[in-house]
């Protein structure tokens, strides 16, 4: 059974950061592209970014260009999503996602349940 789960969110200030974790298991980890994406109150969800685990490449959405991160730690299976400089416009319930296709189009086979990172002003 594939599961992701989402690990890591929480209240921050304006300007802090924080590191979201996605623990997968039931799948051949290698062989997935992993994306983090966002559902904002009242808003579409909207892909943040996405990492190609066969290859490396990792992708990301213009609104979080140069303050996130995505990694991975193969050997725990785990995809990380660093969060820097956060803005109140990031408080959003975050997930994980996984797809045995690439990250073209950001369309996932298999999702996480989601954890709320709230950002205060």
């Amino acid at each position: 059974e594939v599961q992701l789960v989402e690990s890591g969110g929480g209240l921050v200030q304006a300007g802090g950061s924080l590191r979201l974790s996605c623990a997968a298991s039931g799948f051949t980890f290698d062989d997935y592209a992993i994306g983090w994406f966002r559902q904002a109150p009242g808003k579409e969800r909207e892909g943040i970014s996405c990492l190609s685990l066969s290859d490396g490449n990792s992708y990301y959405a213009d609104s979080v260009k140069g303050r996130f991160t995505i990694s991975s730690d193969n050997a725990k299976n785990t995809v990380y999503l660093q969060m820097n400089s956060l803005k109140p416009e990031d408080t959003a319930v975050y997930y994980c996602a996984a797809t045995l296709s690439t990250c073209a189009g950001y369309y996932m086979d298999y999702w996480g349940k989601g954890i709320l990172v709230t950002v205060s002003s």
